[in-house]
């Protein structure tokens, strides 16, 4: 019916909703095989720390690589629990026992079957934490650290980035950046030129105006391409 519909009027809006319905369909009859591990080797497994049927960051990481040999373009894996307001000591240490393993994982598998260097792997949060201590009794918070948009980290891999390197430095407290400083937009250039896109052509025209991700802003970072 969509089909004949779109052949009246040759609405470009039907021919997407037709792309989205078989895309739907394709997801989900490919699902029970990519959820099946029955085949991974058991030393995939022991590498990622993951166990079948027991949701965990790891398993998520596995899942991640199989999507990504099977043709998926995007992947988002989420993490929660990074708000250490109270015991960042702690919090820290619980959740990179939960995440180092499995991502470190998902390189090396990504790397020893020839998909690394075609898939960009993005590590990143919505900020960092402050280098000062947050104590407030009547949130019941202490020894714990707020959010601090001035100076945080992410990491790149694969996809034509230059490995082995850190860009970037705060001052002794690690509050403010002093040398190379990367704002969100220039990521953003970044990561759309490794996509093969430029950043200042990728534009939508809403009310008159021209729009586009990096607004007016946004240089690519050429010391982490390789």
């Amino acid at each position: 019916m969509n089909r004949r519909r779109l052949g009246l009027t040759g609405d470009p809006e039907i021919a997407t909703r037709i792309a989205s319905y078989e895309m739907s369909f394709r997801m989900q009859a490919s699902a029970p095989e990519l959820m099946d591990l029955s085949r991974e080797d058991p030393r995939t497994l022991e590498m990622y720390g993951a166990e079948p049927g027991k949701a965990s960051f790891a398993l998520n990481c596995l899942l991640a690589r199989r999507l990504v040999e099977r043709g998926v373009r995007f992947v988002n894996l989420f993490h929660e629990a990074w708000d250490h307001h109270s015991d960042v000591a702690g919090g820290l240490r619980e959740q990179c026992r939960l995440t180092d393993r499995a991502s470190a994982a998902l390189i090396t598998d990504l790397k020893q079957r020839g998909l690394l260097n075609e898939t960009l792997v993005i590590w990143g949060g919505s900020s960092g934490r402050t280098p000062m201590v947050e104590s407030n009794a009547a949130l019941g918070r202490a020894k714990g650290r707020d959010h601090h948009p001035q100076a945080f980290t992410m990491w790149l891999a694969g996809g034509g980035v230059r490995g082995g390197q850190a860009i970037g430095q705060t001052d002794d407290l690690g509050f403010h950046v002093v040398e190379d400083r990367i704002h969100v937009h220039d990521l953003q250039a970044t990561v759309l030129h490794l996509l093969g896109l430029d950043h200042t052509k990728l534009t939508f025209r809403f009310k008159g105006r021209d729009f586009r991700l990096t607004d007016v802003y946004g240089e690519v970072v050429k010391k982490l391409i390789s």
